[in-house]
């Protein structure tokens, strides 16, 4: 028997390829590189990078919910930015609104995306 537990949630888009939105595995919660998606349309939703980064972490807060979780229990994150130069600063202004201290530990690449500007995933720790 495998020692992942699948998070599936409709509030967050269904994944595009084969690849789960979350998992649990022992006291942590991985999420997958998550988007700024519609759940309902799969549309790409914002025309900049603030817009977008506000999506995609409500997409990846309804993933942590789904298992009971919130921003406050995420200790690690790696982010992708298609402009990273350009955009850093809009989007690090949109993230830190969704944390408190201590922030999560994190990492912002830039990338090649497809079609969109930022793409997030989390680790959150669970406990007990």
């Amino acid at each position: 028997m495998s020692g992942k537990q699948e998070i599936r949630t409709t509030d967050s888009y269904a994944p595009v390829g084969p690849y789960s939105q979350g998992l649990v595995a022992g006291d942590f919660v991985y999420t997958a590189g998550v988007g700024p998606l519609d759940a309902a349309t799969g549309e790409v939703v914002g025309d900049d990078v603030a817009e977008q980064t506000h999506k995609t972490l409500r997409n990846l807060g309804a993933i942590l919910a789904a298992h009971g979780l919130t921003f406050d229990d995420v200790v690690k994150s790696t982010v992708h930015l298609q402009n990273l130069k350009e955009d850093f600063a809009a989007y690090n202004e949109v993230y830190r609104t969704y944390f408190t201290e201590p922030y999560p530990v994190r990492t912002t690449v830039g990338s090649q995306l497809l079609d969109i500007l930022v793409e997030i995933d989390f680790v959150a720790y669970k406990g007990q």
